[in-house]
């Protein structure tokens, strides 16, 4: 970001860091502090996430991570992470320790999250897209 940011407040047409870092997948602290502290338009955004620079890259590749990217990579839900004292950011490095190794409360939670997803497809929760547009048959 340019130094004619600097200090800028969110408007109409900017938003929060906070905002910024939930939508680039990164964890607001580990972020440079020019990021941390001045709004982010939406044009910047466009273009953190068309041409991410060297600080982006690295936090996506090797975190730490907030906790829905932890969620999603462990195959949990954010809930599991919390029942288990687990919602901090965890680092790849960290991720992948967990899962090479994994303590038998994620095994358990991977496991009822699988289960879920078995039971929205049994009770047809989610539509196939291939029936989407298709017309209704008529008697």
């Amino acid at each position: 970001m340019s130094e004619e940011l600097a200090g800028r407040r969110p408007s109409g047409r900017a938003m929060k860091p906070q905002t910024a870092a939930r939508k680039l997948g990164v964890y607001l602290p580990a972020t440079p502090q020019e990021f941390q502290d001045n709004a982010v338009t939406h044009a910047e955004l466009r273009e953190l996430q068309h041409n991410p620079p060297q600080w982006l890259t690295e936090l996506r590749e090797k975190g730490p991570h907030p906790r829905p990217v932890v969620a999603a990579k462990l195959g949990v839900t954010i809930a599991a992470l919390k029942r288990h004292d687990s919602a901090g950011p965890l680092t790849t490095a960290e991720i992948e320790a967990l899962l090479a190794d994994q303590p038998e409360w994620l095994r358990a939670e991977r496991e009822a999250a699988r289960g879920e997803e078995g039971k929205k497809e049994e009770t047809g929760a989610e539509a196939p897209a291939d029936d989407a547009g298709a017309p209704a048959e008529e008697d």
